[in-house]
């Protein structure tokens, strides 16, 4: 009996929440129905009129429950509700539409924080409990770069929990059967519709193969950066010798790198200079000019 008692209750906690109350009004919505058309319908004549009632109830509860369960998720929230479910070992509440999955590079890398505060977040920050786990294991590591990272991380999570405008939300929603950080998230996004937040190139691109939706901070970077056109005038501090001879590199304030031909003799000096062309490559962009004639 025991084991069939287990598969019973595992069966019981596949099913999501809102299946059971879908079906209750359902079934409620289709006996009213049939009550109403009871009396009609037993008035044919013969063995139709003790048939029909009870077989266009019947029919009615099937459809209305169809329904409900089909479309109760939906229904459900128009009403602003929302119910726990239980998919592959999850058994924690759904995230609603807007809401993201965040991952560890993009806590320690901290821009996150000054994009919520921008509002280009549409629904609330969710950082599962093993992120979290990643995030001090991290912090308490004997490498002196790592642990740094890992702090700055945990210092980040808490300048957005106290100062972002939107709500951080530290979810214990976990996959049982998954050991990897990095293949739970693009679980948990593809179970639950969400997004993620990373910095992670790998990340990116399993996640992308896979269908989910990546909100990479690196891109969003570049392509918010200023456009510049070649024939623009700057203003540019040289800072650096450039590879090649007599070039010097400056950096606009956004962290555009722009190497000025013949600007090597005006290192530590700020100088006016003319765009002659703009490179993007996969590490960013990078703007291409020479001093302007005095």
């Amino acid at each position: 009996m025991g084991s069939p008692f287990n598969w019973g209750r595992r069966q019981l906690q596949r099913i999501p929440a809102y299946v059971f109350p879908a079906t209750i009004i359902g079934l409620v919505i289709a006996l009213l129905i049939s009550v109403l058309l009871a009396l009609p319908l037993s008035m044919l004549p013969g063995l139709w009129g003790k048939i029909t009632p009870t077989a266009v109830s019947l029919f009615l509860c099937f459809v209305a429950i169809s329904i409900m369960v089909m479309r109760g998720r939906e229904l459900f929230r128009m009403f602003g509700l929302s119910f726990p479910e239980r998919v592959g070992g999850i058994g924690r509440v759904v995230p609603r539409n807007g809401q993201v999955i965040v991952d560890t590079s993009a806590i320690i890398d901290g821009r996150i924080a000054d994009i919520s505060q921008a509002g280009f977040i549409p629904g609330s920050l969710i950082i599962p409990r093993f992120v979290l786990a990643e995030l001090q294991h991290i912090a308490d590591s004997y490498d002196a770069v790592r642990r740094n990272r890992g702090r700055r991380g945990l210092e980040m999570l808490t300048k957005l929990q106290k100062e972002s405008n939107i709500p951080v939300e530290i979810s214990e929603m976990d996959v049982k059967d998954v050991k990897d950080v990095d293949s739970k998230l693009v679980k948990l996004a593809k179970i639950f519709g969400c997004a993620i937040v990373t910095n992670d190139f790998n990340l990116n691109r399993v996640a992308e193969l896979q269908g989910v939706q990546v909100l990479n901070v690196n891109e969003l970077a570049n392509a918010v950066r200023p456009v510049v056109l070649p024939g623009e005038e700057m203003e540019v501090r040289i800072i650096q010798e450039g590879k090649e001879v007599g070039q010097g590199v400056g950096f606009l304030d956004d962290g555009t790198m722009i190497v000025v031909e013949g600007g090597r003799r005006y290192i530590n000096s700020r100088i006016e200079v003319v765009v002659t062309r703009v490179l993007q490559t996969a590490a960013g962009r990078m703007i291409f000019a020479h001093a302007k004639p005095e």
